[in-house]
Formats: C-alpha cells, structure tokens, sequence
C-alpha cells in the first residue's frame, strides 16, 4: 500500500516558499503518535527537496544515528537528477526516473509492507497520477501560510477520496481518505 502520511497547515501547505517547517514546530501540544504506521513501513520514498531538508535539519551527514534512529535499516528512494549524499551506513537509493518507471522496483522492495511516500507534493502528485496512491493521512495544524508549497497540486474530485476516519490530537486532526481507483500499491 501505497500512503501519504504528512502535516499541512490548515490551508494546504507543506512547507514555507523556502522548503521551512519552522512554522511545525511553533504549534504547542502533542502531535498524533507516528510510531503505530511507521511500524508499518518497509519502504520511504521522497522527492529531492524533502530529502535535503531531513539532512540539513538534523546534520544527519555528520551524525548517520539519527537517520538510522527514525529509518533504521530500511530502504529509502529519493527521486532525484542530481547527485546528492547519502549519509554513512543508510540505505538511500537514488532514481532518476519518472514515477510510472520506479513503480516495479519500488513495489517489490516493499513487499507486503507500507511504501510511505513522504513527499514533496508534486511527487505524491505524480504517483497519485500514476494511479499508485492508497491512501492520504494528513494531520492539519492550526497554521495558515499565505505562499508555499502545496499539499497536493493536483485537481482531486470528491469521487476518489473515501473518508476513512478522523481524529483530533491537542491542538491537530488527523484525516484519512482513500483514493478511489488507485491498484498498483494494493
């Protein structure tokens, strides 16, 4: 299965206009518990952006414990055209390729486990396009940013999204759809 886990302000962005999460970290209170879905992962995927902010946030180039401390030995695909630094030991392979291309690979390194694409959106976008898109989790925070970069830059009808559940945890919901007519992550 093929999932987006993310936050999002409460107006659909991801990020600032300057790839920042500052505005995450502002929120007072407890976030939804991650570890329960990311037991379920066998597989991260991300786009170049989110991958380089992960190590510079953490300096996990420096300090490859804490990419092992959150992914710990399991694969990670980062789409990319550049070439860019894996941090020692982590299990980082990079694709230089479109979505539909990477979708066989991807699928059988997952096994039966999760594939949690990660994001940016415009690569959540295109694998919703290539009709590899499960599921969304996306837990809003109680922040509105004026630019940035969307949740999902895509036009997605009511007709393929499923509610399947929602929650509030302090001061986030946590929202759940499944995508209509997605199969290849099934």
């Amino acid at each position: 299965m093929f999932i987006f886990n993310t936050a999002t302000t409460a107006n659909g962005f991801l990020a600032d206009p300057h790839d920042s999460l500052e505005w995450l970290f502002q929120v007072k209170g407890e976030a939804p518990d991650m570890e329960p879905f990311t037991r379920t992962v066998s597989v991260f995927v991300m786009g170049s952006s989110t991958y380089e902010w992960l190590l510079n946030t953490e300096n996990m180039l420096k300090h490859p414990e804490k990419w092992t401390g959150f992914f710990g030995e399991r694969p990670s695909y980062v789409f990319t055209s550049r070439d860019l630094p894996a941090p020692p030991g982590a299990d980082v392979r990079f694709l230089n390729s479109s979505v539909p291309e990477a979708l066989p690979t991807i699928t059988e390194t997952a096994g039966h486990g999760t594939v949690w694409v990660m994001g940016g959106g415009d690569l959540v976008g295109q694998f919703l396009d290539a009709g590899a898109l499960d599921r969304i989790i996306m837990t809003l925070a109680p922040a509105f940013l004026d630019s940035g970069k969307p949740l999902l830059p895509r036009t997605v009808y009511p007709n393929r999204l499923t509610l399947k559940g929602a929650r509030t945890v302090d001061q986030f919901v946590e929202i759940t759809y499944d995508v209509v007519g997605s199969s290849p992550g099934a």
